[in-house]
């Protein structure tokens, strides 16, 4: 229970996937909450209705993150804030692009501004794995390659493995946060400005600021059609509906999937640790996997082995092959340590999505991506 000097946290974005989650995390530990979220109708329904599963003793302020009036009125009475809000998903926004950096990149330019007149105790900003582009890479004689683009030629051929500058097949590694910024999206893109910005702003005045890169998150209440859960919902609802999962390129691009009560606890380290200030981590799983290896689990899970996963054989503009999070420094500095193995995350993320298909008793709206979105071979 909180008490009257219990400390009250902002999250922006926070009646979203994540934000809800964590909403719950900080509540257990005693914090106050109040969320800023323009509840905006692809997400929350025409309505603009408060989520249900949104925790009843969460505050909730309806206003744009852009919208300095109402982002200070937010923060009346605001120890620290979690900075959630964005436009989230790779693939759409390359055709999207003056959304993305308004929400991401100017949204944030509104709140560091904001936090100019009203300094807190700690800024925990969400950045995101896509700032990596490509993840860390080693050949077979040891060589490490940290940047490393395929070409649109090589994709187009598919030809999805990596190489190095001779042609050579090189392999990932985790990919650790010293690791140079290679953004390959607009998305991407934003992120990094979203962190620069906070960097910038808080080492200048003084105000601690802690960015977490979350790596492919996903759990109950994320959105069916959410590109940022790695397809895991998508893969989910369409096989109990009786249809195969896509598997874009050849299937074998790995991902490092976090669940995201992992990440709610992260975020909540990140405020409490005295190490946190000023420092970039990586929160993920720290294991590699397929989305060959998710799709076979989750068709095991449904109990539709009969339905063999359906190769595109096309890439997607703004897509990597491989990355994976090198978790160390969370560990060491935040006392990290991911506690959901990706079968009991897919096995509560398939128990949900049966549950909330029951209850809604209707289809969703389609999963298919914007054909502009895409590179067919």
């Amino acid at each position: 229970m909180h008490t009257d000097t219990s400390p009250t946290l902002l999250i922006t974005g926070g009646a979203g996937f994540i934000g809800s989650h964590l909403a719950t995390e900080l509540l257990q530990h005693g914090y106050r909450v109040r969320i800023l979220d323009n509840l905006t109708p692809r997400v929350h329904g025409p309505e603009r209705q408060r989520p249900r599963h949104l925790d009843r003793r969460v505050e909730v302020v309806v206003g744009d993150v852009r919208d300095p009036h109402r982002l200070r009125e937010a923060l009346d009475g605001i120890d620290s804030v979690i900075h959630l809000a964005a436009v989230v998903g790779e693939r759409s926004s390359m055709y999207q692009i003056e959304k993305y950096m308004s929400v991401n990149t100017s949204g944030t330019a509104v709140l560091l501004e904001a936090l100019l007149d009203h300094p807190v105790k700690r800024l925990v900003v969400a950045s995101s794995s896509a700032v990596y582009g490509e993840g860390l890479y080693c050949s077979y004689n040891g060589a490490i390659y940290p940047k490393i683009r395929r070409s649109p030629g090589q994709v187009a051929k598919g030809d999805w493995e990596p190489r190095s500058p001779d042609g050579e097949v090189i392999y990932p590694l985790p990919t650790p946060e010293a690791k140079e910024a290679s953004p390959l999206s607009i998305y991407a893109v934003s992120k990094h400005d979203q962190e620069e910005m906070c960097r910038v702003i808080g080492e200048s005045y003084g105000i601690p600021t802690t960015i977490l890169r979350l790596f492919s998150v996903y759990g109950p209440h994320q959105g069916y059609a959410n590109p940022y859960s790695g397809m895991l919902t998508e893969y989910t609802f369409r096989l109990l509906q009786g249809l195969s999962v896509h598997l874009f390129e050849d299937g074998y691009q790995q991902r490092d999937f976090v669940s995201v009560y992992d990440v709610a606890r992260a975020f909540r380290l990140a405020l409490e640790s005295p190490r946190a200030g000023g420092e970039t981590f990586n929160i993920g799983s720290g294991r590699p996997h397929t989305f060959w290896t998710v799709a076979d689990r989750l068709m095991a899970i449904t109990g539709r082995q009969d339905l063999s996963p359906e190769i595109t054989g096309a890439g997607r503009v703004g897509d990597i092959r491989h990355c994976i999070a090198d978790i160390s420094r969370a560990r060491e500095a935040l006392g990290y340590e991911p506690e959901v193995s990706l079968e009991a995350g897919l096995l509560d993320l398939v128990a949900w999505i049966k549950a909330d298909i029951a209850e809604r008793r209707m289809v969703p709206a389609s999963l298919k991506v914007p054909a502009s979105s895409r590179l067919r071979v």
